[in-house]
């Protein structure tokens, strides 16, 4: 079953062990009271996750959207075991590859035109995966 909520630039489903989000706009605070609940619902029930974020027209993190980001960085990046970041910016990308040496899972980037390659692997080796 898929559970798909929304609030403002923020857009978040469960497939399984996946956690697909989309992201638009500026990334405030309160979209983190959206955001965290689900993800560690998930990682409660399935161990390590999967996610998976597209981001259209990303303006980035207010200053308490960026706090909220670290705190979930620091008590969960170890039960996110792969995340794909699908976007179209250069800046989208060299933030990806500024994040790998920081996070614990195996992090990639995906131009939007690859959308369907990032779904594809971050399904890659899950029994119950379902499409994104």
């Amino acid at each position: 079953m898929a559970l798909k909520l929304e609030y403002k630039v923020l857009s978040v489903e469960t497939h399984g062990r996946v956690l697909h989000g989309i992201v638009s706009g500026k990334l405030e605070k309160e979209d983190y009271d959206l955001l965290v609940p689900e993800a560690e619902r998930l990682i409660e029930k399935s161990g390590k996750i999967r996610v998976l974020v597209e981001l259209i027209d990303f303006k980035g993190w207010s200053a308490g959207a960026l706090w909220e980001e670290c705190k979930f960085a620091y008590h969960h990046l170890k039960d996110v075991e792969r995340m794909a970041m699908v976007g179209d910016r250069a800046w989208e990308k060299g933030l990806t590859v500024f994040m790998k040496p920081f996070v614990g899972a195996e992090l990639r980037y995906f131009d939007v035109s690859e959308r369907q390659a990032a779904v594809d692997w971050i399904e890659d080796g899950l029994a119950d995966s379902a499409a994104a």
